[in-house]
C-alpha cells in the first residue's frame, strides 16, 4: 500500500555533482542494512553524475526523491544494446531504510519505467525493448519489489572471495606471451579499453562503449595502472587483469581486500592457460600491494569457463546476485 507522506517530492536533477554527497550516505545506509560489505563514495558518485555518455545523462535520467527538503532517495535510467538482440533499459537506486515500506520504492520505480517508455533511445530502437535491474539476494525488500512489479530473475551473478593471498601456484605464461605494464599516457588506456571491451563483446547482457563512457572510465577514482596485470604477444594486449584498491572500504571494514575488477581474454589467445597464470600474478601485484584477501565478480554461466578458473584459483562464492528483466512497450 502506497500511504501519503506529507512534504514528499520527486523531481528529475537537472546537472552537476552537488547531490553526490547526499545520495552517497542512502546507498551506504542500504548496504548496511542487508549487511553488504561496500561503499559508495562521494568521488565516485561525482565521477558518474560528471559525465555524459551515449547511454546515461545525468541531467535528465537521475530522479532525486525528497522529504521537506532534505534527499531520501535516487534512481535513475539508463540504456545498452545487448548481446541477446535487445535494447535494455537499465533501472537502479536506493531508497534510505528510514524510508522504507512507504511506497517510495514503487513512486521511483514507476518514474523509471515511465521514463524509459518515453525515452528518445526507445523510439529510435529497432530491437526489442526490455526494463531491467539488478539486486543482491539479501535486499529482500528490492527483490520484493522487483516481483510485484513483474519483473523476473534471467541472469545470476557472484561475488567471489579468495580469503588469503597465502600458497599462490602461478602457472607459466603461454608460450609467446608475456606481462609488462601498459602506458599511462591516453592512447595506451584507450587501447587498453578497447581490448577490454572486445574481450566483453560475446558476453552476456551489454554495456556503454561509447567515448563517453571511456571518459568516465579514465577518471574513476581508486584507478591504478600500476596494479594492473596485462599480458601482450608482441604489441598486442591478449589478455589482462584490471586489479583496484577500494582503500575508503578497506578503511571502514578494517581489511586488506584487492579486487580483480576486470579479468579478460581475447578471442585468439583464449583456451591456451592465459586467464590462469594472468589471474595468479594478478593476486601476487595485490599481495605485493599489501593486500590480504581478493574479490571478483563473475556471470554464473559465463561461456568462456570463467567460474570454474576462479574456482581452481582459491576463489569461493561470497555473495550471489541477480538480473532481472521485463518487457516494455515505447509509449
Amino acid at each position: 500500500m502506497i500511504t501519503e507522506i506529507p512534504g514528499l517530492s520527486m523531481r528529475v536533477h537537472t546537472g552537476g555533482t552537488a547531490p553526490a554527497a547526499l545520495m552517497a550516505p542512502i546507498a551506504n545506509a542500504v548496504y548496511a542494512a542487508n549487511g553488504m560489505d561496500e561503499l559508495t563514495t562521494v568521488a565516485e558518485l561525482e565521477n558518474w553524475l560528471a559525465h555524459v555518455t551515449e547511454s546515461f545523462d545525468p541531467g535528465r535520467d537521475v530522479a532525486l526523491v525528497e522529504v521537506d527538503g532534505a534527499l531520501v532517495a535516487y534512481g535513475w535510467v539508463e540504456w545498452v544494446d545487448t548481446r541477446e538482440g535487445t535494447r535494455e533499459f537499465r533501472l537502479g537506486g536506493y531508497v534510505h531504510p528510514d524510508w522504507q515500506g512507504r511506497g517510495i520504492g514503487r513512486r521511483l520505480l514507476a518514474w523509471q519505467e515511465e521514463r524509459a517508455r518515453a525515452h528518445p533511445a526507445a523510439a529510435a530502437s529497432t530491437r526489442p525493448l526490455v526494463l531491467g535491474s539488478w539486486s543482491s539476494e539479501v535486499n529482500a525488500r528490492k527483490v520484493r519489489l522487483l516481483d510485484r512489479a513483474g519483473y523476473r530473475s534471467v541472469r545470476f551473478f557472484f561475488d567471489m572471495r579468495r580469503p588469503t593471498l597465502e600458497e599462490i601456484t602461478v602457472p607459466p605464461m603461454p608460450e609467446g606471451l608475456e606481462t609488462r605494464p601498459i602506458g599511462s599516457d591516453r592512447a595506451s588506456q584507450k587501447r587498453m579499453w578497447d581490448a577490454d571491451v572486445e574481450a566483453f563483446a560475446d558476453h552476456w547482457g551489454g554495456f556503454d562503449t561509447s567515448d563517453g563512457a571511456f571518459e568516465a572510465w579514465l577518471t574513476r577514482p581508486y584507478r591504478d595502472p600500476d596494479l594492473w596485470v596485462v599480458a601482450w604477444e608482441g604489441d598486442e594486449i591478449a589478455g589482462a587483469v584490471v586489479n583496484t584498491i577500494y582503500s575508503d572500504d578497506n578503511q571502514a571494514f578494517g581489511r586488506a581486500r584487492g579486487w580483480l575488477d576486470s579479468v579478460f581474454v581475447r578471442r585468439r589467445w583464449r583456451r591456451r592457460g592465459l586467464g590462469a597464470a594472468i589471474v595468479a600474478r594478478a593476486l601476487v601485484r595485490l599481495k605485493e600491494a599489501g593486500m590480504s584477501e581478493a574479490m571478483l565478480g563473475v556471470d554464473s554461466d559465463n561461456p568462456s569457463g570463467a567460474l570454474a578458473l576462479y574456482e581452481r584459483a582459491g576463489f569461493e562464492v561470497h555473495r550471489r546476485s541477480a538480473a532481472y528483466r521485463k518487457p516494455m512497450d515505447a509509449r
